[in-house]
């Protein structure tokens, strides 16, 4: 193996590891943070911590598109929510199976759709612009404030407990700091992950757009993986979904919005007629399993099964799409 090549391997390996600890703890310290201000930690939860799972990509998607490698980030928003629907709840799933019950995430389940179709008319003409990009990130903002009003409502959402265990407690400074220090980690791994990233693809002849679809996007679905399998585990499955659906609408909004801010960017066909119709397809799966139309939703290990299923599929059909070029 060539040392360059050799060197991109170790900067990816190391990279993914140092942006799930820098994610994990940049989250720790701005959800203590914010809960020594006095908010509640529903709004931390719908918030902050979504925010934070998604850092990692979207740190990665603006050093990917001002380096030149915009396809790099298109393929991070789309292959992470691709693979936080079918690889993270389908593992989830199979190790332990989810009850769904917050009336918080019904909530949320009609806005990720409607999310996920403003976002597809936005990038139906091939190209994803500054109009694109600004008004995607006009509606993070909007959905921050939306989440914000959810989070302060009275009634009683099990949400509200499963968050509340989640944020650790300790002082403001403290917080601070390890606010800080995971930001500078996230900042340092995601600029030597790109690098490692952009190098591999280019060694094996495939596009930008393929290495953020499948190495970079299974790596920053990680920290969300870790979550939803800590979650499950702790019986607190609405902590799984929901982190799962945060995540995705955070991605489309931010992690696809940036290279648009930075843009204009011209997309690959295969976005629209390939990694768009899948993403909506799993995200159609996701609702007709986890609502629960007439009582709690559950996702059961044949259904995670399933959904790991269609995860193993797309990445056959990626490895298939890249053999005919």
């Amino acid at each position: 193996m060539p040392t360059d090549m050799l060197l991109s391997v170790i900067a990816v390996i190391l990279g993914f590891a140092i942006v799930i600890k820098g994610a994990d703890w940049f989250v720790q310290g701005a959800g203590a943070t914010a809960r020594n201000l006095g908010v509640s930690p529903l709004v931390i939860g719908l918030t902050i911590v979504g925010l934070g799972t998604s850092a990692p990509e979207m740190l990665i998607s603006a050093i990917a598109t001002l380096d030149g490698n915009g396809g790099l980030a298109v393929g991070n928003a789309l292959g992470s929510n691709i693979a936080n629907i079918a690889l993270v709840l389908g593992i989830t799933a199979l190790v332990v199976p989810l009850v769904v019950r917050s009336e918080t995430l019904r909530r949320e389940y009609p806005v990720m759709f409607l999310i996920m179709l403003v976002s597809l008319v936005l990038v139906a003409d091939g190209e994803l612009g500054r109009l694109d990009g600004l008004i995607l990130i006009v509606g993070m903002v909007l959905m921050l404030w939306w989440m914000v009003l959810l989070g302060k409502r009275k009634d009683h959402d099990p949400l509200e407990a499963e968050y509340a265990s989640e944020i650790p407690t300790m002082t403001t400074p403290r917080a601070l700091l390890w606010l800080v220090i995971g930001l500078v980690l996230l900042l340092a791994s995601s600029r030597a992950l790109v690098w490692g990233a952009v190098n591999i693809a280019h060694f094996f002849g495939v596009s930008d757009l393929i290495i953020g679809l499948t190495v970079v996007a299974i790596g920053t679905s990680l920290p969300e993986l870790a979550a939803s399998l800590m979650g499950a585990l702790r019986q607190e499955p609405d902590i799984a979904i929901g982190n799962v659906i945060g995540s995705n609408m955070f991605n489309l909004l931010v992690v696809l919005g940036i290279p648009g801010l930075l843009g204009p960017l011209q997309l690959d066909a295969e976005v629209l007629s390939r990694d768009y119709p899948y993403m909506i397809g799993l995200s159609i799966a996701l609702f007709v399993m986890a609502y629960g139309l007439q009582g709690d939703g559950r996702i059961n290990r044949l259904e995670g099964g399933l959904l790991l299923l269609a995860y193993i599929a797309y990445l056959a059909l990626l490895y298939f799409n890249v053999q005919q070029i």
